[in-house]
C-alpha cells in the first residue's frame, strides 16, 4: 500500500504530495510547485527516490517545480493528454499506473481546467486537485474553465465514487487539510444541486 506526505506550499495554500512506495523507497511527487526543498528534504532523509511527477492540471501553480525536478531527479512527468504542457507519459479517463505493488487510477474530471484530473490510490485515497476542495470546488472562472464540464465531473464521475475515499485537496481552502468523500457528499455545496441549470446559475453569481 502507498503512502501520501502532504505539503503545504507557497503563498496560495497549494498542496504538493509525495505519494511514496516504502517497500521499493520510490516515490511520485504530485504538483510540485513552491518550498521544493522541503520535499526534496523529507524524501532525502528518508533515502526515497523521486521517479514520476504527477501533474493534477497545468495551471502554473501546480506544475511550477517540474523543471527543477526533473533537473534534479530525471524523475518523467505524467499529465493528461489534454495538457499543452511538456509530458514525458499521456493519460487517460479510466486508465491506471502501475507504481510498485499498487496502482493509481486516472479520472479526467475537466472544469476546473480542460485537462484536470483526480488519482484513486490503492481505493482509500483520492487526490482531487482543483476539481474539489475541502467545501467547495475550483473556481470556473478562469480560461479553459467550463462550468458544463465540471458539471458533468461532480455529477457523473465523483459523485458515483466510494463515499470512504480520503479526500485531499490541491489547495487548503476548507477548514481541514483533508476531509472523506462521503463528507464532502453531505455537506459540500457543490453536491447539493438537483439539475444543471441550478448549478450553472449559482456558479455564474
Amino acid at each position: 500500500m502507498l503512502k501520501i506526505e502532504q505539503f503545504l506550499v507557497g503563498q496560495m495554500d497549494n498542496f504538493s504530495y509525495a505519494i511514496i512506495d516504502e517497500k521499493n523507497r520510490k516515490s511520485i511527487i504530485v504538483d510540485p510547485s513552491w518550498d521544493l526543498e522541503a520535499i526534496f528534504d523529507f524524501l532525502g532523509k528518508n533515502k526515497i527516490e523521486i521517479t514520476f511527477i504527477i501533474n493534477t492540471h497545468s495551471h502554473f501553480d501546480h506544475v511550477l517545480g517540474n523543471d527543477q525536478v526533473v533537473k534534479r531527479t530525471c524523475a518523467k512527468i505524467i499529465q493528461h493528454k489534454r495538457s499543452p504542457l511538456k509530458k514525458d507519459i499521456e493519460v487517460n479517463d479510466g486508465e491506471s499506473i502501475k507504481f510498485g505493488d499498487s496502482e493509481i487510477k486516472i479520472i479526467h474530471t475537466p472544469g476546473h481546467s480542460g485537462d484536470s484530473i483526480c488519482l484513486i490510490i490503492d481505493d482509500k485515497m483520492l487526490l482531487t486537485g482543483d476539481t474539489l476542495f475541502v467545501g467547495s470546488c475550483g473556481r470556473l472562472d478562469l480560461q479553459g474553465s467550463d462550468p458544463n464540464e465540471m458539471y458533468y465531473s461532480i455529477y457523473n464521475k465523483l459523485i458515483n465514487l466510494d463515499g470512504n475515499l480520503i479526500v485531499y485537496p490541491g489547495h487548503h481552502y476548507g477548514n481541514t487539510k483533508t476531509s472523506t468523500l462521503g463528507k464532502e457528499k453531505s455537506t459540500n455545496f457543490v453536491f447539493k444541486f438537483h439539475n444543471i441549470q441550478d448549478f450553472l446559475n449559482f456558479m455564474d453569481r
